[in-house]
């Protein structure tokens, strides 16, 4: 499948030589992974249900954040190492938490790795936007996303129409419970505003569209104060290096990599110290 092998510049070494460690992960980190979307969800209902909404819509932000950006993002890339049927139901069951569809988001994630900074690049259009279009490309940018994939995949991946139907009828039995509690309708709301950010910080924020290689087309930053706000995610650039390696290893990896993009003359972004 596209996007997935990783792209190997003539100045980077192999993943190989950078250690295959860097792939693996241990059955605590898999376990808790897959388990913090369900916990998120259950200490929002609990902390709800008691109208501590401060509380509510930082679980929700994390769980926004956290799914999209780690989480549905290792199972995109099957970088869990789960088998594959497994793999399959999480990417659905995470994602339908957010009323997003899993399968979708993988055809165009992979798309993007293997198009960037193609026009056909659904995923990666943001770059070329300015700011104002690109926040509100983020109101349209999960529909678009799934339409997409629907006319473009919808009879090779008939599971991306079953996913949107799923999120839908989620979606509506959230409003439907408004008479007996409104916890799930301001979930609803608050998930799917959380996805309204997913283009700036995904595609405006960390691309280059007019970069001439592989190595200038994806920002890399670096600082502590960078680190701590993107909650040790902001490795972009090294991610479509290396495709393979779970967002675990993306600081080690990210140390690891640093003398040789310093060679290779790449200038990191940084905030903080």
């Amino acid at each position: 499948m596209a996007g997935e092998t990783d792209t190997i510049d003539p100045a980077l070494p192999s993943l190989d030589d950078l250690g295959l460690d860097l792939l693996r992960i241990t059955p605590s980190q898999r376990a808790r992974t897959l388990l913090i979307p369900f916990a998120c969800v259950a200490l929002y209902v609990l902390i709800s249900s008691f109208r501590i909404w401060p509380a509510a819509v930082l679980v929700l932000m994390y769980l926004s954040f956290a799914t999209y950006g780690s989480i549905s993002h290792d199972l995109v890339h099957r970088t869990l190492r789960l088998p594959r049927r497994w793999n399959e139901v999480f990417l659905t069951v995470i994602e339908l938490l957010a009323f997003r569809s899993g399968h979708a988001y993988r055809l165009a994630h992979l798309h993007h790795h293997a198009r960037f900074p193609h026009d056909d690049d659904i995923e990666g259009a943001a770059a070329k936007m300015s700011f104002p279009r690109t926040m509100a490309e983020g109101v349209i940018f999960q529909p678009r996303i799934m339409l997409w994939a629907v006319a473009h995949h919808g009879r090779s991946h008939p599971i991306v129409v079953v996913e949107i139907t799923m999120a839908a009828c989620l979606l509506a039995a959230c409003f439907l419970a408004i008479p007996l509690t409104p916890v799930y309708a301001v979930y609803a709301v608050l998930m799917i505003m959380g996805s309204w950010i997913i283009p700036l910080v995904t595609s405006y924020l960390p691309h280059n569209p007019a970069g001439r290689t592989k190595l200038s087309q994806t920002r890399m930053f670096r600082g502590r104060i960078a680190s701590i706000i993107a909650m040790e995610h902001l490795y972009h650039l090294e991610h479509h290096l290396y495709p393979r390696v779970p967002h675990h290893n993306w600081p080690k990896l990210a140390r690891r990599l640093d003398p040789y993009l310093e060679t290779a003359g790449v200038a990191p972004i940084v905030l903080g110290f």
